[in-house]
Parts: structure tokens; C-alpha cells; sequence
């Protein structure tokens, strides 16, 4: 018989999300607030049910196509905590511009069961359908504002260049199963080498696989998405595609590369290591010239996937702990960034441009002080988790041999200081040009306020953290 017990969250929220979408039909506008309470409680539940289903060991279920275990437990708890974060962030936002709509968060649930498929997949075709389910929901949400025709356009170029990357990855996936005979993740890393190495259509699947992987991180030269839909989408949207996915990128590239290809880490390294460079080379130079704090952040993520990417191509033990650290870090810092724009941002006013954060110190000195940290841990400034991020992945690096490449990352982490240090210099060293109170509800002050100070006190205390992760994996 089938063990639904390690799939009982996603089962909870299946249910839960069914719950969400029959009340909302019935409420009125003034009424919406019950979906968002609704909404929390079953992230709350969801986290519940993983914490008790919790595992130490891995156990397979779905004729071994989901697996249960620590390392998809952490995962999943730092996604809904994540979430919970965009919900907490976007509420004020979406009340003032009339989007205060059930849809929103029905959308983002269905995205977040998603990436827990994802993030539990033990089959290239669990990987898909989870992948799947994730992307529609990010598509729909792009387009969440119809009245906004730039979020439309962004929505359209995302779907086209998703559909692509989806067939892409498909393609592998078939070709995959061409050569070994089976989908499942484990059976696949027995049979993808044989006496001779990897075959020749092995290869190419792995190539059309690496493909999908890098455009679900962002990375270059599959990117093209990346700045437009970050740009044009709602800003709380942004917040959610520009956190939450990533952790399913992680999932989708450790499952995929290392437990099912792990064995052919050779035949793929070279392919990251490509994308690794360019991505940390467009990433930083090109973020330079933009004006647009969100488009910004957006080739700023191009940067960081660079990183992550680094823990992947070491290929160690230590090198992946060091990648799901960072990305776990990457998520807290880009939720608290987005989370600011919304925050500066009111009815009618997007505080989208680096000119709104001029003379931020002289409206706000606590809140200048929180995008301080925040834009000194992207950075890499010590004592920042963002610095111990980049730390432990370069060090892994060096371990496995790739000390060129760790050199290549540290200058290019001190280009990229340039543009976080410029946010800085216009908050505290130029005059403000509105002299506007910040006005947000206290839930979000305070909550943004310790996400800020979480970045500090996980750069002091990073072992905490990195243990986590060094067991997990």
C-alpha cells in the first residue's frame, strides 16, 4: 500500500488551498480579510504537519517517485516561511491599489505546493509536475494587475520563454529515459554510466536537463526573463518569484545533478561552470548601469545564482552545504529588499527607482539602517550572512581544486559591492526628494525590521545555520 504520511503536507495544503478558494468565492471585497487569515493559517498548518511527518532518514513513497527526508523538511520550512513573509509584506500594498484579491494568494499556495513537489521529487516526472505547477502559478501572477499593461507584456514574455525551457527540460527528461529505461531518480544514477562513461544521447540529455535547471535559476545565458518580469510585475509578486522559486531551483538542481547525475558530475561541471561565470560577469557589470532598484535586484539575483551555482561545480559535500546555505540566505535577503520597495512605496507611488531611497536616513534612520544591512549582506560585507555565504562557497571551491575560479568570484563580488554600496551613499549622503512620512502598518514594520536584523544575527552566529545544512545533506 502506498504511505501518504511523508507527503502529509502537501496533501494539507492541497486541501487547505480547496478551503481557501470555496470561502473566498463567497466573501465580499470588505470581507477579503478573512482569505488572508485563512491563507496563514494554512501555511501554519503545512508547517505544522512537516514538523511532526518530520524524518531523519530518507522514505520513499508513490512507487518511489516522492521521497521524505531532512534535507526536504528544512527546505520546505524555510519556503513557508518565506511565504509568509510575501503575505505579511504585500497585504497594505495590494489594499491600496484595489488587488486585495483572493487570487493572489490562491496563486501563491498553488505555486508553494509546487515547489514542494519539487523539492520532494524522487522522478524526473514528479520534477516536471511540480515544475509544472509552480510555473503556471508564476505566469498568472505576473499578469495579477490587468489593469497594468507592462505587467501583461512581462507575463506574456515569461510564458513564452517558460514554455520553452519546460519542452526543453522535457526533452531531456525523455532522452534520459531513452538510455537507462527508467525516470525514477535513484535507478537513474546506476545506469547513466556504464563501462564507457556517459553515453552520447545521455549527454545530450543531460545538456537539454542543464538547460532547464539554469532557466528556472535565472542564470545567463537563459536569463532574458529575469529583469522584465521582476520589473513589470507587482512588486509583491516580485518579492514572491524573486524568493520562494529559488528554493525549488535548489531542489531541482540537487535532486537532478547530484542524486540522480551525480555520477556523471564531470560531463556536467563544465557546462556550470559556463554558466556560473557569465552569469556572475552580466550579473554585476550590467547591474551597474540600472536605475531601477527592482531591475536591479533582478541582475543582482543573476549574480548570486553565479555563487550557487559554485557550490554545484566543487561537487563536495561541504560545496553543497555551502549552495543550500547560500541559498537559504539569498531568499531572507531578497524577501527583506523587496519588502522595503513595498514598504517606501504607497497609493499611487512606487518606490521603484534608486532616486525614491534619497535621504531615506533623514525620514527614517532605523529603516535606513535595515536596507543598510540588507544591501551590505548581498554585498558580502562581513559580519553578514551574506559574507559567510559567499565565504563558505568559495572555500569550497579552492578545496576542490578551482582556485582560479574563486579568484574569478572575489573580484567579481567586489565589482558587484559597487552598486549595493551606491544605495547606500543616496540614503544617507543625499537629499531626500520626498519628504513623505513612511506610513505601513506595525505587523510589517516589525516584521520587516527583524528580517533585517535575522541577516545580522545569522552572520554572527552562522554555525547554526551551516550545521543545519551539513547534516541535512
Amino acid at each position: 500500500m502506498i504511505d501518504f504520511y511523508p507527503a502529509a503536507s502537501e496533501i494539507f495544503l492541497a486541501t487547505a488551498i480547496c478551503v481557501v478558494l470555496l470561502v473566498d468565492v463567497f466573501l465580499r471585497d470588505e470581507q477579503r480579510m478573512i482569505t488572508y487569515w485563512l491563507s496563514m493559517l494554512a501555511l501554519l498548518g503545512t508547517a505544522a504537519c512537516t514538523a511532526i511527518f518530520f524524518v531523519d532518514e530518507p522514505v520513499t513513497t508513490f512507487y518511489g517517485s516522492f521521497v521524505a527526508d531532512p534535507a526536504a523538511g528544512v527546505l520546505k520550512l524555510v519556503a513557508y516561511a518565506v511565504v509568509a513573509l510575501a503575505f505579511v509584506y504585500s497585504r497594505d500594498y495590494l489594499v491600496q491599489r484595489n488587488l486585495f484579491k483572493g487570487e493572489f494568494f490562491v496563486l501563491c499556495l498553488f505555486g508553494l505546493l509546487g515547489i514542494m513537489v519539487m523539492i520532494s521529487a524522487h522522478s524526473l516526472l514528479t520534477v516536471y509536475l511540480g515544475l509544472e505547477l509552480l510555473s503556471l502559478s508564476l505566469y498568472t501572477l505576473v499578469a495579477f494587475n490587468r489593469e497594468s499593461a507592462t505587467a501583461a507584456e512581462s507575463a506574456m514574455k515569461y510564458f513564452v520563454l517558460g514554455a520553452i525551457a519546460s519542452g526543453t527540460l522535457l526533452y531531456g527528461i525523455s532522452l534520459l529515459y531513452g538510455v537507462t529505461g527508467t525516470v525514477e531518480i535513484s535507478v537513474l544514477a546506476e545506469r547513466v554510466s556504464g563501462p564507457d562513461g556517459v553515453s552520447i544521447p545521455a549527454l545530450v540529455g543531460l545538456a537539454f536537463i542543464v538547460v532547464g535547471v539554469a532557466f528556472k535559476f535565472g542564470a545567463v545565458p537563459f536569463h532574458m526573463w529575469v529583469p522584465d518580469v521582476y520589473q513589470g510585475a507587482p512588486t509583491p509578486v516580485t518579492l514572491y518569484i524573486g524568493s520562494a522559486p529559488k528554493i525549488a531551483a535548489f531542489a531541482l538542481a540537487w535532486r537532478v545533478l547530484v542524486e540522480g547525475l551525480g555520477d556523471a558530475h564531470s560531463s556536467w561541471q563544465g557546462m556550470l561552470i559556463v554558466l556560473s561565470i557569465l552569469s556572475l560577469i552580466i550579473g554585476n557589470v550590467v547591474a551597474i548601469a540600472q536605475t531601477n532598484l527592482k531591475r536591479m535586484l533582478a541582475y543582482s539575483t543573476i549574480s548570486h545564482v553565479g555563487f550557487i551555482l559554485m557550490g554545484f561545480i566543487a561537487g563536495t559535500d561541504d560545496a553543497l552545504s555551502a549552495a543550500m546555505f547560500y541559498t537559504v540566505s539569498y531568499v531572507i535577503m531578497a524577501a527583506a529588499a523587496f519588502g522595503m520597495i513595498i514598504l517606501l512605496s504607497r497609493d499611487g507611488f512606487e518606490a521603484e527607482r534608486l532616486e525614491d531611497f534619497k535621504g531615506l536616513n533623514a525620514r527614517s534612520p532605523w529603516f535606513a539602517f535595515v536596507m543598510l544591512m540588507i544591501m551590505f549582506s548581498m554585498a558580502g560585507v562581513p559580519p553578514f550572512i551574506g559574507f559567510y555565504a559567499k565565504l563558505l562557497v568559495l572555500g569550497g571551491l579552492i578545496d576542490a581544486g578551482l582556485l582560479w575560479l574563486a579568484v574569478l568570484g572575489v573580484l567579481l563580488a567586489v565589482v558587484g559591492a559597487f552598486y549595493y554600496v551606491r544605495v547606500v551613499w543616496f540614503m544617507y549622503f543625499a537629499d531626500p526628494l520626498d519628504e513623505t512620512p513612511i506610513s505601513a502598518p506595525a505587523s510589517m514594520r516589525f516584521v520587516l525590521s527583524a528580517n533585517g536584523l535575522g541577516l545580522l544575527a545569522l552572520g554572527v552566529f552562522p554555525g547554526y545555520l551551516l550545521e543545519l545544512c551539513t547534516r541535512v545533506l
